[in-house]
């Protein structure tokens, strides 16, 4: 089992389909929590659409494109990051996170995207790492900021989630950014 501890208690490790059960058990206790910013909360409604999100994921690793991580803490999983794009070829990727308001306020998604944002540059060298999230979500914005991120513009509609069009704030960092900030 490959793992990184993000604190004693806690550590990030990749989501497999293998997960699933547990996935889909996670999902619909934060459903309410997370379900106005994050897409997948509509999208996983038992084990079996779990398991199709963790193998479409399985399927962007091994082109790739995307990889998704789950945040345990003392062995349940309560929350994850990942990869919602990853473009290797044109060195950008963009990370995206969800946590379970239990868990919130110790650091864990900033602690776990500046892992990814060091991987993502450092060993993958990718030029550009963008944060997106709907301008009302607040925690989200705040914690691009702390990684240092540079908030561009909004993009007005930009996806969809749980039937109604959202917003975006694009937040980035570049790895010349990433460099100074070490």
């Amino acid at each position: 089992m490959l793992s990184l501890r993000l604190t004693d208690d806690a550590e990030l490790r990749a989501l497999e389909p293998w997960n699933a059960e547990e996935f889909a058990t996670h999902i619909d206790h934060v459903r309410d929590y997370i379900g106005p910013w994050v897409g997948m909360a509509h999208a996983i409604t038992d084990t079996d659409s779990a398991r199709v999100i963790l193998q479409r994921y399985i399927d962007k690793l091994a082109s790739d494109e995307g990889r998704i991580y789950g945040i345990w803490i003392d062995g349940k999983l309560m929350g994850g990051t990942l990869f919602r794009t990853f473009d290797a070829r044109n060195g950008t990727c963009e990370i995206g996170v969800w946590l379970d308001p239990d868990a919130a306020g110790r650091g864990l998604i900033t602690r776990a995207a500046r892992h990814m944002i060091d991987w993502a540059v450092c060993v993958r060298g990718m030029s550009r790492v963008e944060w997106r999230c709907a301008p009302e979500n607040e925690r989200s914005s705040a914690v691009a900021q702390r990684l240092g991120m540079t908030l561009e513009g909004v993009l007005r509609s930009e996806y969809a989630i749980g039937g109604s069009r959202q917003d975006a704030q694009v937040w980035s960092m570049l790895a010349p950014e990433w460099a100074d900030q070490k």
